[in-house]
């Protein structure tokens, strides 16, 4: 059983918008997942399916590397898919009467495990 990983990091996007649309995508086959993504208007979903894209090519890199046979992309199903919260920007916006507010503009790591269907 053929198991691989890929991962993104530091995304400008926080984890728990990342998280809705990862949802969308996990337990699919591959080939349904990439289709889901392109067709999701949330602007993550292009930075989730560039990382599917390359487990995928992970897997098929392995696959052919250390297993000596062909696997296709219709063979993989999203076994995990999971975003993780990254290191936090703070910064600091003028207010009114000579006041300060703190911006947090938060970052994201995605991770998506691919596997081969049963």
């Amino acid at each position: 059983m053929l198991e691989v990983k890929a991962t993104s990091k530091y995304l400008r996007t926080s984890a728990q918008k990342a998280g809705l649309v990862l949802a969308l995508i996990r337990g699919k086959k591959a080939a349904d997942a990439l289709s889901i993504l392109h067709f999701t208007k949330k602007s993550v979903a292009r930075d989730i399916e560039k990382t599917l894209r390359s487990a995928i090519a992970n897997a098929v890199n392995v696959a052919d590397k250390n297993q000596k046979r062909r696997l296709d992309e219709d063979d993989l199903v999203v076994k995990a898919a999971y975003a993780n919260q990254g290191p936090s920007q703070k910064r600091v916006r003028p207010a009114p009467m000579g006041r300060a507010y703190q911006t947090i503009k938060r970052s994201a790591h995605l991770t998506v495990h691919v596997a081969e269907r049963e």
